[in-house]
């Protein structure tokens, strides 16, 4: 008894194209439908009329070839989304347009800051919904028909086939097909018995996966289609002991989506208590941040007397009334009491925002009801620098050389005027408009500033006011995000993984049995088997399928002379094998 393996046009022949499995006509029904892979229809002509050409167009766009065309096309065209600013963040679209005054125009006609949104964009997105649909339910019907069907009968001359074995015994032809069958499903391949031949399959799992891939596929281009329009998002900078309401008018910053806006948000609300953070102190990474972490108290519905007690750190949100809560950065707000001329007294905290990760910050403070000594209105402003842990020098002046709290210092210089805030134009709150405002000037005629300490207190000139650093405190940033389709994300991609990994190590086999009676009394025994594509993986297993069948068929010795070749005749409408086709022991 002996094995051979064939490869090339021996066996299953040249790769199909589009990466389907390659027919054999002169296999008849065993080398067909090993694989539910559409056939590449794009060198065929369309028939005559229109209803022909609109056939011919379907089936282009509902082959691989242009499912993964298309796939591509959507990955270059999210490309621009992702360098380009968005109007979700009108600011940095402003800001982009100020400084590229050429291009804006161009990109706006494009469509390049709704990337998204945009008809080209849409367009692909639905022509990749139509493949991928068009490809999967024909598909699915095809591997349900597979599944509902019998392993296909043998081809006459099994030698015709990539793996090929054959002996004689002295067992039946019957006990040998029993034989065979027993040990085929021991194997789990489904099996079909007709008179004394044996037809088997196996790795239906490939097909699945292949089917799971692309349902899995599908699914995801819904996940993010229902993630985009269901997508909402805000950001709220909280000062420590201050709290937060799910209304619109207590976001910094509020982007909505097209079926998600102001009147769908959820009711809650929560507190921040404290904020820990943790740096390292010494050696190389000296400075570097270890733990962030927001304490809040929070509470779902409109009932705030009930709360509980969560935390939020980088990379680990919280859940509150069906929102996700980030933590995104945190930095210090100054707390000081500015008093005007005359002698009202305003007491607020200010967020300053970071510049580097030392924590040195900069920062307004702007009091638009201060009054002048002479009882006239007269705006007061404030541009300050703070450093958690001063330090300067005459190269970059004021900075900060540890984000803790180690020396808090805040040097400011004042302003009066008018701040701008009634011009109707929209201000950044953490900028000083001052082109209506005169700085104060010391007696000299130098920039009044001063460098202020916790309890410390800043003069105005002429009797204008002061300002008072009455302490520090810590604030931090959050973004409150609605996505309804990260949950059907997450299961397709998990499902897209499992269904390609199916598809590329599973392999879709066939073997057959055929047992005959020799003209010598004896029984010929043929095995043949047939893989999807090209591998030794076929003629291993036909091998260990005959090593196990042995028990119960023997190998008969050869007579002097040679053994008579294997039959002509047998199932499956195929040509006569050649002399020169095929090995046998």
């Amino acid at each position: 008894m002996s094995i051979t393996e064939k490869t090339g046009d021996a066996g299953t022949g040249g790769a199909a194209p589009g990466g389907g499995q390659p027919e054999r006509d002169d296999l008849g029904a065993a080398g067909a439908q090993l694989s539910t892979a559409p056939a590449d229809s794009l060198n065929d002509m369309p028939g005559l009329g229109v209803l022909g050409w609109l056939r011919w167009m379907w089936r282009q766009l509902t082959s691989m070839r242009i499912a993964l065309i298309l796939l591509f096309l959507l990955s270059l065209a999210a490309i621009p989304g992702s360098l380009i600013p968005q109007h979700n963040d009108q600011l940095k679209v402003e800001a982009f347009k100020s400084r590229h005054t050429t291009l804006a125009p161009l990109y706006e006609r494009l469509g390049l800051f709704h990337v998204y949104s945009s008809p080209w964009f849409s367009a692909i997105y639905i022509l990749l919904f139509v493949s991928l649909a068009g490809c999967i339910v024909p598909r699915t019907w095809q591997f349900v028909g597979q599944l509902r069907a019998r392993p296909p009968a043998a081809p006459r001359n099994l030698t015709r086939l990539p793996a090929y074995s054959t002996w004689r015994t002295d067992a039946s032809p019957e006990q040998v097909a029993e034989a065979a069958r027993r040990v085929l499903r021991g194997r789990r391949f489904r099996t079909s018995v007709t008179g004394t031949s044996v037809a088997a399959e196996k790795g239906y799992l490939r097909e699945f996966g292949n089917l799971l891939f692309h349902v899995s596929l599908f699914g995801l281009l819904v996940a993010f289609a229902l993630t985009s329009l269901e997508k909402a998002e805000g950001g709220k900078l909280v000062v420590e002991g201050d709290g937060f309401v799910n209304n619109l008018t207590q976001y910094d910053d509020f982007s909505g989506g097209t079926w998600y806006g102001a009147d769908d948000l959820q009711p809650f609300g929560f507190k921040l208590d404290s904020f820990d953070s943790q740096y390292a102190t010494s050696g190389p990474e000296k400075g570097t941040a270890l733990k962030f972490q927001a304490n809040i108290r929070y509470y779902t519905g409109t009932d705030d007397s009930k709360t509980t007690k969560g935390t939020i750190s980088v990379n680990h949100p919280l859940s509150i009334g069906g929102e996700k809560v980030y933590l995104i950065s945190h930095g210090y707000a100054v707390k000081v009491t500015v008093t005007d001329g005359q002698g009202n007294a305003v007491q607020t905290t200010v967020p300053f925002l970071p510049q580097d990760s030392a924590l040195t910050s900069l920062g307004v403070i702007k009091v638009p009801d201060a009054i002048g000594k002479d009882g006239k209105p007269d705006q007061l402003g404030f541009r300050g620098v703070f450093a958690p842990t001063f330090a300067a020098n005459t190269t970059v002046g004021m900075y900060s050389t540890f984000p803790t709290l180690q020396n808090p210092r805040l040097a400011v210089n004042a302003f009066h005027g008018d701040l701008g805030l009634d011009a109707g134009v929209q201000q950044n709150v953490y900028q000083l408009d001052d082109t209506h405002l005169t700085q104060f000037r010391k007696p000299d005629g130098s920039p009044l500033s001063d460098l202020l300490g916790v309890g410390d207190t800043m003069t105005l000139p002429d009797g204008a006011g002061s300002l008072r650093l009455d302490g520090i405190e810590t604030w931090a940033s959050f973004t409150i995000s609605h996505q309804s389709g990260n949950l059907g994300a997450l299961v397709s991609g998990v499902g897209a993984i499992l269904g390609l990994a199916g598809s590329l190590f599973i392999q879709r086999r066939r073997i057959w049995v055929r047992a005959s009676a020799g003209k010598d009394g004896g029984t010929v025994v043929e095995l043949g088997g047939l893989g999807r594509s090209e591998s030794a993986r076929i003629a291993d297993e036909l091998g260990d399928v005959a090593v196990h069948m042995l028990p119960d068929a023997p190998v008969t010795p050869e007579p002097e002379g040679g053994g008579a070749a294997p039959p002509e005749s047998g199932s499956g409408p195929d040509t006569p094998a050649t002399d020169d086709e095929g090995a046998r022991a």
